[in-house]
């Protein structure tokens, strides 16, 4: 199983298993989470979601031994869909499940690593943790899901996507895309504290005011802003595929090779 999940105390914990790999996202990793999210979302007696990693990292992002035909057989077409299933569509169900929800972040979060933590609602992250998005070296804006600008603001977006360097966990908690900083040892302690004190709150209470939070970035153009970027993304995918073919590909894997 890529997927753990668990029910206990109100609280539902789903977590990403695949450590061997730094917790890369292969298909059948992203199709098990989806259906933990909706395992979730769909048990009454769940107040509260806790998205966690096994190992050393939360997450390298894609696993792009996975995720690609052979070059002769790519094609935009096949990107753009397999892209919009798995990345833009399960991102905004979890971001939109009803109940509160609380990312726990340690050690490196690349890319689409970024996608797994930014949808749920508060993000504690160990002090080791590496916030990264650097696929402006394949000649693309930034992972699918893109909430850099909401997640960062602008000028801290566009300085993280063009250089590629890593956000730290202090950084992070400045800019106000992580609540809270703790020592590595005690994240899942300091997790469930949290998780606990929300679960003791009443369930219609939650989820109005999620939804209220939610709607009204909404209101200011966060879901129609990541729908639009989703379609720049695939622009980067286009000309790849005309000009410069995937051959840095090699060099990420490379580089996410190291974190195993």
């Amino acid at each position: 199983m890529t997927i753990l999940y668990e029910a206990k105390d109100r609280i539902a914990t789903i977590t990403l298993n695949r450590p061997e790999v730094a917790n890369a996202q292969n298909a059948e990793l992203l199709d098990e989470l989806d259906a933990a999210w909706t395992r979730a979302a769909e048990d009454d007696d769940v107040k509260v979601i806790v998205l966690r990693a096994e190992g050393k990292h939360f997450s390298a992002g894609h696993d792009l031994n996975d995720r690609w035909p052979s070059p002769d057989e790519i094609t935009l077409e096949w990107i753009y869909s397999a892209e919009s299933r798995r990345y833009l569509d399960y991102t905004l169900h979890w971001r939109n499940v009803p109940k509160p929800s609380i990312a726990a972040v340690q050690g490196r979060c690349i890319s689409g690593g970024l996608m797994l933590c930014w949808p749920c609602d508060l993000i504690v992250a160990a002090e080791d943790a590496l916030f990264s998005d650097p696929v402006a070296i394949m000649g693309i804006g930034g992972v699918e899901y893109h909430g850099h600008t909401w997640e960062l603001g602008a000028r801290k977006a566009k300085e993280i996507l063009f250089t590629g360097r890593p956000l730290t966990a202090d950084e992070a908690e400045r800019v106000g895309m992580v609540n809270k900083v703790v020592p590595r040892d005690r994240l899942d302690e300091e997790v469930r504290a949290l998780a606990e004190r929300i679960a003791t709150m009443p369930s219609f209470g939650l989820r109005q005011a999620k939804r209220a939070v939610n709607q009204t970035l909404d209101v200011q153009g966060f879901h129609a802003a990541i729908q639009s970027v989703f379609d720049i993304h695939q622009t980067g995918h286009g000309n790849a595929l005309s000009v410069t073919g995937y051959p840095i590909l090699a060099k990420l894997d490379e580089m996410k090779q190291k974190l195993r």
